[in-house]
């Protein structure tokens, strides 16, 4: 168990990098209804954080604090750049994000683990997958109109 608390700490601490890459995101939406539907999309991180937490709680080992570690400073940074021409760039800077988080809980699905724990990672996946597909569908959008 100690090696599947290991991966559920790492796949915790990559929803907490994606919470603070979606607060700097955040801040420079200006289209209320996509600011709306990103801040559902953070709060959405910050549930897997929670259930991740619970079950690495469960096998005896302490989950990682709330807070960015070095790559998730690095993607805040990089997403608060990004952001700054508005609300394309931030959804740029998401899509990068979004991409590595259906990554990763694509290859965690295939991981050993109980049946609970695999069910809340197939569920966040199922959010990521969801996340990314309206993130390229708003940049297709807005692309589209800018032509």
């Amino acid at each position: 168990m100690k090696e599947i608390s290991k991966k559920l700490t790492s796949l915790a601490q990559l929803d907490i990098d994606a919470f603070f890459g979606y607060e700097e995101a955040i801040k420079e939406v200006d289209d209320p209804t996509i600011r709306d539907q990103l801040t559902r999309f953070r709060e959405d991180h910050r549930r897997h954080v929670d259930e991740l937490s619970k079950a690495i709680a469960s096998f005896g080992d302490t989950p990682p604090e709330f807070s960015p570690d070095f790559k998730g400073f690095i993607t805040a940074g990089f997403t608060a750049i990004r952001s700054q021409t508005g609300t394309m760039g931030a959804l740029m800077a998401l899509k990068s994000n979004e991409e590595l988080s259906n990554k990763t809980y694509s290859e965690a699905i295939s991981w050993d683990m109980p049946v609970d724990v695999k069910s809340i990672v197939e569920k966040n996946y199922g959010d990521e997958q969801r996340h990314l597909k309206y993130i390229q569908d708003r940049l297709e959008t807005l692309t589209t109109v800018s032509r």
